[in-house]
């Protein structure tokens, strides 16, 4: 090899363990058709509220599942991939209804888009979000809907995931969310961090649905504060493109205009530090049978447990997962969380969170599960269990929030056709914990094998991996 030639390869090579080390070369699993493949031997929770089947197989050929039942039932055809599941609950895999991909646990919104900004090379929007889809996906989530992000980079990371350039549930994303001025009802820092689509009157709000819908999001998000004729204007132009509207709604007004507006699915109710609603229109919501998405966690419950365990914010999942610049301005950013502006209503909120919970739990409404993944404390892999817990503490039976997890949050996702439990047709979306949920619903801590789609992502014979254009070079 001449001198020049070599000097090229050693130059290629270290520009190659330069970007490995930086985190920029992102690998994903390569898009080939799925084979034959059989989860065997453990226990498992179909999505229905109804008895386990022990010592359980799953048979799937291509993204489907062809067949379920006891494992000396299911025939397993020769050549087929088989994973041991024995000691394991099989489910379907988990649905967030409710995730910020753009946000991962840093304690103050305006200080971290504007260290975003100052790192922008290093860290693009887009590189964010792949960390977070990549947490979610490993925690067991197959499916998102993202509500409120940077509408390029949403439809961007939504896309190379579904064609499988890197690993992440299947998304659903609005992009910016449409309010009235600079959305009141976000956080201080967050909305016009995220570029919300201002509107003014109901005339406006109805052409930025349709911008948005063109743009390509697959859901519309309407922020706090709008008044019901906005409302009416946005779910209006929303159906006429058979688009659903997801409402971020605190006050008894705010969900009573949406309710009369036909908005498809409230979000964050009960979980601003509001008393109760009232019997009349808690009635209204559940003869509505329109979802509702508390949003209980991510203060409420979180805080508290943050100081009985503040070392939660040293898990070691995120010391993997960041880069050691990241990693430290986060840790930087949750110091001294006690007073971090994002919980300086935590207190009300307390006061009021076991009432708001139990409201839920007890009226009859369809609930779904979703958790404001990202925001300050709530990182995305475990977000989801804790909201889980939470509903399990309050009163609520663990298959039934096995059953909000999955079954109900596809009817949100709108593909309840094609996802939320295991059963012949459906698409292949199976997870496995270690432990039983229904006896210790934190076992959804702990999960083991991750298969989206038919692909295994976790705990089996992972797909080979590809090298995909960085992030910050698109």
């Amino acid at each position: 090899m001449s001198p020049s030639r070599n000097r090229k390869l050693i130059a290629s090579v270290g520009a190659i363990v330069s970007m490995l080390l930086a985190g920029r070369l992102t690998t994903a699993p390569q898009a080939q058709t799925p084979k034959r493949l059989a989860l065997v031997g453990g226990m498992l929770l179909d999505g229905y509220e109804t008895p386990p089947l022990h010592h359980a197989a799953v048979l799937i050929e291509g993204n489907k599942i062809v067949q379920m039942g006891s494992a000396s039932d299911v025939k397993i055809p020769a050549g087929t991939t088989v994973i041991d599941t024995s000691g394991l609950t099989m489910m379907p895999g988990m649905i967030e209804a409710h995730a910020h991909l753009s946000l991962i646990g840093h304690g103050d919104y305006a200080r971290y888009f504007t260290w975003l900004e100052q790192h922008e090379a290093a860290f693009p929007m887009e590189r964010i979000m792949e960390i977070s889809a990549r947490q979610l996906l490993m925690a067991g989530v197959t499916s998102a809907i993202d509500l409120s992000g940077y509408l390029k980079e949403s439809l961007s990371i939504r896309d190379r995931i579904a064609h499988r350039d890197i690993p992440g549930p299947r998304l659903q994303v609005s992009g910016p969310p449409i309010a009235h001025g600079a959305g009141a009802g976000a956080p201080a820092g967050m909305v016009t961090a995220l570029s919300a689509t201002q509107i003014s009157s109901p005339a406006e709000a109805a052409k930025a649905v349709d911008d948005h819908i063109t743009a390509g999001v697959d859901v519309i998000k309407a922020q706090v504060p709008l008044s019901f004729e906005e409302y009416k204007a946005i779910v209006d132009a929303a159906h006429k493109r058979q688009v659903r509207v997801h409402a971020h709604l605190y006050t008894e007004k705010e969900v009573g205009d949406a309710l009369r507006a036909g908005v498809d699915v409230l979000q964050h109710v009960g979980s601003g530090g509001t008393p109760p609603y009232s019997a009349e229109l808690m009635k209204v919501i559940v003869d509505s049978g329109r979802p509702v998405v508390p949003t209980a966690a991510h203060r409420v419950f979180v805080f508290p447990a943050t100081v009985d365990f503040p070392e939660r914010l040293q898990d070691r999942r995120l010391k993997q997962d960041f880069p050691p610049e990241l990693y430290a301005e986060v840790q930087d950013s949750l110091k001294d969380f006690t007073h971090l502006r994002y919980f300086n209503t935590t207190d009300r909120q307390m006061f009021f969170g076991d009432a708001s919970m139990k409201q839920w739990i007890t009226s009859g409404a369809v609930v779904g599960m979703g958790t404001d993944s990202g925001t300050p404390m709530n990182f995305q892999f475990d977000c989801l269990w804790r909201e889980a817990k939470a509903f399990v503490d309050h009163g609520m039976a663990p298959q039934r929030v096995i059953s909000a997890l999955t079954r109900v949050n596809a009817r949100i996702y709108g593909k309840g056709n094609e996802l939320g439990t295991i059963e012949p047709g459906k698409l292949a979306d199976i997870i496995a914990v270690s432990g039983n949920p229904l006896f210790d619903i934190v076992a959804l801590d702990r999960v083991e094998v991750v298969v989206k789609d038919g692909v295994v992502y976790k705990g089996g014979p992972v797909p080979s991996v590809r090298p995909t254009t960085p992030s910050g070079a698109r």
